[in-house]
């Protein structure tokens, strides 16, 4: 990253003081003592006063070439409560603040006989000593790298140190300077504050040092990085290359990986052979991975990437750890309407349907049986490499109930049940879990025309029923409930013979006579020419549809479930003659009258 790439600064950096610094001067010569050797003349006493005026003088003008602003390098003489003495050759000696050589720790770094490089602030500073600074002369080399690194567009590292309005300051080494929010990244950053502390590297974007204005730019540098880095990536990117890159990002739907200057997704769906609910559960951002480039669009830069194709894919043997008829165990990992996903292992699910999780036909959804994370036991019913599927049941494995209805049910037996469907041809009701029986709808009554089951029944009523037929090969239990009663025809034909006079309402007129409604469910047809003595045209004209009148039975066929009646009989002793014209009359009674007859009735309904 560019926060590692390495700055100018003060070190390295030839730096060409305001004057050359000035070194301390040599001693001045002391004068010669009357205890000089004898015998020397005059004359060199002479050209020694002379050689000493030289030096004096030297050492003056030296002295007076420092002035404020120089840099200069003198050494520590002595450290005083007053300050760091030191020597820069001048006729006073100089001193400098404590303080500028004190760590946070408190102790001083420097000791004496050190040499130190100071600016000179003031010459005639107090109690004769002039006004030196060291921070100064280091601030004056560090605007001097600053002011070549600007100049030469070369990048700058700093320590932020604060957050202020509108972005963050950054130590540059003793000069403060600003970086924007909007320079501090690539993309735009929401938490300033988690940069704080940071060393980062920058570009300088404005410079003026009379305002110790600085305005730099982390944005600038990693993106001229993240250019050159994106270069050489696409150079030697390409689709099945097993490449290496950080997690940047992470999403519900994957992760984006920075490969080195470009962005590929990593889908969850890649990620791994198993369930995966979420890519956090198993990257963090900034981790390192490796990955498999699945696809590359070069001119759109796109890249899809594959973590779980570096893994051996579990479905490749699957066909050796999981056989028919096996019995497994597994976590429910999903649950949907159709039924229930199970984990047999890491990347390994089989799909158990709602119809083999129970014997039982009343589960409407599979939540009612089993949820997410369950530990359930399942039978395989088959195994399909190819297609990445696995058929469990969960029901094979407890007991069948129809393997043993027959030792628990016979036919005539009476069972009680639950309406569990209607439909148009009858009624199912489930008698225990797993076992249901059919009430065709002829089978709901012995009298009543039922149209529909629901004329009769509701869906989730208990019931009585008679088992009438069991066929264990086709799963079949046929119910009747009209026979819990007696049947209705069998008592009227043992309870009535011929002769009998008996009462019965007009139920319909047809143009060949009337039936008549003997009891609920039984009737029986009193011929046009039995309805009077006399002649008959029309049979409206001698009854109407709800009149309750007297009929003789003249005749009983059980067989048959026919009943014939005689109104004008009623009241005659019986008589032979009586019986034979019924029956000539019911001979001609044509069948296309009883057709017609059978169509409208039809067409009434």
């Amino acid at each position: 990253m560019a926060d590692n790439v390495q700055p100018s600064g003060p070190e390295g950096v030839t730096i060409t003081p305001l004057r050359a610094p000035v070194a301390p001067s040599s001693p001045i010569p002391e004068k010669m003592t009357p205890d000089a050797e004898p015998g020397v003349s005059s004359a060199a006493e002479a050209a020694e006063d002379n050689d000493f005026a030289a030096l004096l003088d030297d050492y003056e003008q030296t002295s007076a070439s420092v002035s404020p602003g120089d840099i200069v390098v003198g050494q520590v003489v002595s450290i005083t409560e007053r300050g760091v003495v030191v020597d820069i050759g001048f006729k006073s000696e100089g001193l400098v603040a404590k303080e500028e050589f004190t760590g946070p720790d408190g102790e001083l770094s420097i000791a004496r006989g050190a040499s130190v490089e100071v600016m000179v602030k003031q010459i005639e500073g107090g109690d004769g000593y002039v006004e030196l600074s060291h921070a100064d002369a280091r601030r004056y080399h560090l605007w001097e790298a600053i002011e070549k690194a600007f100049t030469e567009n070369q990048p700058v590292s700093g320590k932020i140190v604060e957050r202020t309005k509108g972005g963050l300051q950054v130590d540059l080494g003793g000069v403060m300077a600003f970086l924007p929010g909007s320079q501090a990244d690539i993309r735009p950053l929401r938490n300033l504050d988690a940069l704080l502390g940071r060393e980062v590297v920058c570009r300088i974007l404005k410079l003026n040092k009379k305002r110790n204005n600085i305005v730099l730019s982390r944005k600038a540098l990693l993106e001229e990085e993240t250019i050159a880095r994106k270069s050489e990536t696409l150079r030697l990117l390409d689709e099945n290359v097993i490449v290496s890159g950080q997690v940047k990002n992470l999403t519900d739907y994957g992760a984006f990986i920075d490969l080195g200057g470009i962005d590929g997704l990593l889908h969850v769906t890649d990620m791994s052979w198993g369930r995966l609910p979420k890519p956090s559960d198993l990257f963090s951002v900034g981790d390192t991975v490796q990955v498999k480039v699945l696809k590359f669009d070069r001119e759109r830069e796109r890249v899809s990437l594959g973590y779980k194709q570096l893994l051996p894919d579990p479905w490749d043997t699957v066909a050796e750890r999981f056989r028919r008829d096996d019995i497994v165990k597994g976590r429910v990992v999903s649950v949907t309407d159709y039924g229930a996903f199970v984990e047999l292992e890491d990347g390994i699910e089989g799909l158990v349907h709602v119809s083999e999780m129970t014997w039982s036909k009343r589960i409407k959804h599979p939540s009612k049986l089993v949820s997410v994370g369950d530990e359930v036991e399942a039978m395989i019913l088959e195994v399909d490499p190819a297609n990445r599927r696995i058929s469990l049941g969960m029901k094979q494995i407890q007991p069948n109930p129809w393997d043993s209805v027959a030792q628990r049910y016979s036919v005539g037996s009476r069972v009680s049940g639950k309406v569990r469907n209607l439909t148009d041809f009858g009624a199912f009701v489930e008698i225990e879990d797993g076992i249901d029986g059919l009430i065709h709808v002829s089978d709901l009554s012995w009298t009543k025309r039922v149209k529909h089951p629901s004329d009769v029944l509701k869906k989730g009523q208990s019931i009585e029923a008679i088992i009438t037929s069991i066929d264990t090969v086709n799963r079949r239990l046929s119910l009747s409930i009209k026979d819990l009663e007696p049947n209705a025809w069998e008592r009227f034909f043992q309870q009535h013979r011929l002769g009998d006079v008996v009462t019965g309402k007009v139920v319909r007129i047809a143009g060949f006579g009337v039936f008549v409604e003997l009891e609920e469910g039984i009737e029986g047809l009193c011929h046009i020419s039995e309805l009077s003595d006399q002649r008959v045209d029309r049979a409206e004209s001698v009854v109407s549809v709800g009149q309750s009148l007297p009929f003789k039975i003249l005749k009983l066929d059980e067989s048959n479930r026919k009943i014939g009646l005689s109104a004008r009989a009623v009241g005659k002793e019986n008589d032979p003659e009586d019986v034979s014209n019924y029956l000539n009359n019911e001979t001609m009674t044509s069948l296309g009258e009883l057709a017609r007859f059978t169509r409208v009735e039809k067409d009434s309904r």
